[in-house]
């Protein structure tokens, strides 16, 4: 018989049995199809050696007037802005207090107390200490710095930090009055359900002064007004950091500055302060119209501010003025309350709209001017999405995944086709649906969503659909937030270490390898394809030969290999490896040995096996190796019954 070429429809299918996906590819790992071929996935690489404290849960990249690029990076813990490698640490303060005498000390401990009756943080939280005194022995140096709460008592209004000295003396009451700035309370990095605010829906209702929430999925969302930074924590107060302007060796000294409610902004500006927002699920600015819009916030009323959250709230400021939320005949400021679903999901500004989900349906909210400012008309009812972040626009078409299956909107929503929809949606973890997040690969024509897996509390997978060829492929990795290459040169991904509670930035198709930790790790990647027949469906067939074609390009080893594994079967319902080892009629014996090393110029392979049908895998897992698989050969002769 002549060569057989085995040329595979691209993009994983697990819609069906193996077999009868044959002629396709039906399972792989770190492997993506390029013009119809599967290949190895880029590595990647640290941003730098510099961590930061917590999950990541947001990226937000942009670059000031000065031309000084800076990445946003959102924690369960803090909010950071990255420059040169560096997370600056700009967390807002949630609440200052100031207290007279209310730090106690006992003789020998590390443990510092303090009594506030105004304000009660949660373990993990974190406080700045100005002003203090030396108290027991405790210097003023040790009590005046960022302090992390590590234990509380709610009935007496205490809580305690620990600092790196003893105290010589116990103090009941002492040092002097001091300033204490509460930063915005932590939260955690896994859902829970049924605990805190907002436990039915997650994020319903706002924070209070006395906060009492910390044990929920911190989710920021952050945008540009012009080249300053608005942020907001998901049920939290809206934010502004601004660079100072001033820059030395290069440096914007804004760093050093913490992010500032956007409230105290508004009325340092002479404007009605009490009428911004004091809660919202997401803040969005439309850049070409200059409005800053707060998705579910609390009301207007004229001459009394309402503090009642309103889940299907949308607000906007004034045109220009992110500080006038009063509406009024000279401004553009106002509001809308949307009617399809129970609560806002999230939003996403596209090129001539803003894209609202509720848990139900997807709003086109559209500028239109005065007096209305903002028309408001439902896309589609009957919809859901998966979780707040699960949302991604590419090349002016967005994409998202709902609870069962993949949606796209280029002008009209459409369902879009999955090739793994079963495999997928029956393999997560829908108690951690909210930490699942889109991200794009635009180099690659990519959207990718990482998830957790069935079994998982913490996200270690993803699925990928490639819009330019339309096909789909999975994988595992652990990330938690990521950032298309827009201003970078490459994508950047957050990865988090429970171990330390730290996280790092990652450049993703930078080099073949894992350089995220100390020394450089292989990445172990492989593609199987679905059986296909060898034999005539009755007799076997005998695969004595095949001459493999793949390329290293990218490779950075001398002589670069992959393991190509040939998995014969005898029947649909056998296990691989039955029909490794039969006796052929002609009374010659082989081994079992089907895996073979391939390299650049490797011309064919020996493989005397039997069967009625095979598969076949690519694998590699060494350092330095890239490679592509082209069309590989098969030698084929008919072979007896049994």
């Amino acid at each position: 018989m002549p060569l057989q070429k085995v040329q595979l429809r691209p993009g994983l299918n697990r819609e069906g049995t193996d077999y009868s996906n044959e002629g396709g590819w039906y399972d792989g790992d770190k492997i993506r199809f390029r013009s119809g071929f599967p290949e190895k996935l880029g590595g990647w690489s640290r941003l730098s050696n510099s961590t930061y404290i917590g999950a990541a849960r947001t990226l937000w990249n942009w670059v000031d007037l000065t031309g000084l690029s800076y990445i946003g990076v959102g924690t369960n813990v803090k909010y950071y802005v990255e420059l040169g490698g560096g997370y600056n640490d700009i967390t807002p303060f949630y609440y200052t207090d100031s207290l007279t005498n209310k730090i106690s000390t006992s003789i020998t401990s590390n443990v510092i107390t303090i009594t506030d009756i105004n304000y009660a943080p949660n373990i993990g939280d974190y406080l700045v200490i100005s002003g203090a005194s030396a108290v027991g022995g405790i210097s003023a140096t040790l009590l005046n710095a960022e302090q992390v709460v590590t234990a509380v008592n709610p009935s007496l209004n205490q809580y305690s930090f620990v600092v790196s000295a003893t105290a010589t003396s116990s103090v009941a009451a002492g040092g002097g009055t001091i300033t204490v700035n509460y930063e915005v309370p932590t939260g955690l990095n896994t859902f829970i359900s049924g605990t805190g605010w907002g436990a039915s829906p997650w994020g319903f209702g706002g924070w209070g002064l006395a906060y009492s929430g910390g044990n929920q999925l911190r989710l920021w969302t952050a945008d540009n007004f012009g080249e300053d930074l608005i942020l907001a924590p998901r049920g939290g107060q809206i934010y502004f950091w601004q660079p100072s302007g001033t820059y030395t060796n290069g440096v914007a000294a804004g760093l050093t500055t913490r992010a500032q409610k956007l409230q105290t902004l508004s009325t340092s500006a002479g404007y009605q302060g009490t009428y911004v927002p004091n809660s919202t699920y997401q803040v969005v600015t439309s850049a070409i119209q200059k409005f800053v819009i707060a998705f579910g916030a609390n009301s207007y009323v004229s001459g009394n501010p309402n503090t009642t959250f309103n889940p299907m709230l949308v607000r906007w400021s004034d045109q220009l003025n992110p500080y006038q939320w009063v509406p009024d005949i000279i401004n553009q400021s106002g509001e809308f309350t949307l009617t399809n679903g129970s609560y806002i999901m999230g939003a996403r500004a596209t090129r001539q709209e803003i894209l609202v989900w509720t848990d139900s349906a997807i709003y086109s909210m559209q500028y239109i001017g005065t007096p209305y400012v903002w028309s408001f008309q439902i896309l589609m009812d009957n919809i859901s999405i998966m979780s707040p972040n699960a949302m991604i626009t590419v090349n002016n078409v967005t994409y998202w995944m709902g609870q069962e299956k993949f949606y796209m909107y280029s002008g009209r929503v459409e369902t879009l086709p999955c090739s793994l929809r079963q495999y997928i949606f029956a393999d997560i973890n829908k108690n951690q649906a909210y930490q699942v997040f889109a991200g794009a690969n635009e180099g690659f024509n990519e959207v990718w969503w990482f998830y957790c897996s069935n079994g998982s509390d913490t996200i270690d997978k993803y699925v990928i659909y490639n819009y330019l060829d339309r096909v789909w492929y999975y994988g595992t990795m652990p990330r938690t937030a990521w950032l298309d290459t827009g201003i970078l040169q490459n994508p950047v991904a957050a990865k988090y270490d429970a171990a330390t509670n730290t996280g790092l930035l990652l450049y993703h198709e930078s080099g073949v390898d894992d350089n995220a930790g100390v020394s450089p790790q292989p990445i172990d990647a492989y593609v199987q394809s679905s059986d296909f027949d060898i034999g005539d469906g009755h007799n076997f067939g005998f695969v004595w030969r095949i001459l493999p074609d793949v390329n290293f390009n990218g490779s950075n080893v001398n002589q670069p290999s992959v393991t190509m594994t040939i998995k014969p079967r005898e029947n649909s319902g056998t296990p691989y490896g039955v029909a490794d080892n039969p006796t052929v009629t002609s009374g010659d014996n082989y081994t079992t040995k089907n895996e073979y090393t391939v390299q650049q110029f490797t011309g064919q392979v020996y493989t005397r096996l039997r069967g009625r049908q095979m598969a076949f895998r690519i694998e590699s897992n060494t350092l330095g190796v890239a490679w592509q698989l082209g069309m590989p050969r098969i030698d084929i002769r008919p072979d007896g019954r049994r």
